[in-house]
């Protein structure tokens, strides 16, 4: 069948038609959303722990994410194209089914791309603003509110080695020899 725009008209009158008799949703209220099933999810769930790997995050703030990557995907007709056709080509790669390895090397192969972008664009910022990854990552949020990082975590950097306060053999004797002769020359030029 030829897709015409007569076709298209009769399509969208009949379906109105069916949906009023039948009591049904009216088109203004009906709403389709890219990834919303349970498959779609599982594929962006997926897409986003092997963009964003970490053995010690459970899969809530991943789930969250998920969510976050539907709803701004959705946000308008052209966006829900884009997920609808990235999602359908996730699925015909099979990439539920691929080891990290191979989604990854899937995911070079695309990372060009509308969906590529969208799913990595969001999933930066919604994972690594989510509060359980912050207690995860040992982040304590702003602290402007609470005066500021001087006075609070400015130097608590318990996980690096102190800092050695001593100088090195080799610049101690350099910045001797060139205080030496810096006072060489002040003595020169006062005696002149």
């Amino acid at each position: 069948m030829k897709f015409t725009r007569r076709n298209f008209l009769l399509g969208t009158a009949s379906s109105s038609a069916v949906a009023s008799i039948f009591g049904a949703v009216s088109i203004a209220e009906a709403k389709i959303v890219a990834g919303s099933s349970s498959s779609d999810r599982k594929l962006i769930f997926k897409m986003i722990r092997t963009l964003y790997p970490h053995a010690s995050f459970p899969d809530g703030p991943y789930e969250r994410t998920t969510d976050d990557v539907i709803n701004k995907g959705n946000a308008d007709a052209g966006k829900m194209i884009m997920m609808r056709d990235g999602l359908r080509d996730l699925a015909d790669a099979s990439f539920q089914g691929l080891s990290f390895k191979n989604a990854t090397s899937y995911l070079k192969s695309i990372e060009g791309s509308a969906f590529f972008n969208h799913v990595r664009g969001t999933s930066v910022v919604t994972l690594y603003n989510d509060k359980e990854v912050w207690d995860i990552l040992g982040y304590e949020g702003a602290s402007f509110d609470k005066g500021g990082y001087i006075n609070r975590g400015f130097n608590d950097l318990d996980w690096l080695p102190e800092p050695r306060i001593e100088e090195h053999p080799d610049h101690a004797n350099f910045f001797t020899a060139t205080q030496k002769r810096l006072a060489a020359v002040n003595q020169n030029n006062i005696n002149q």
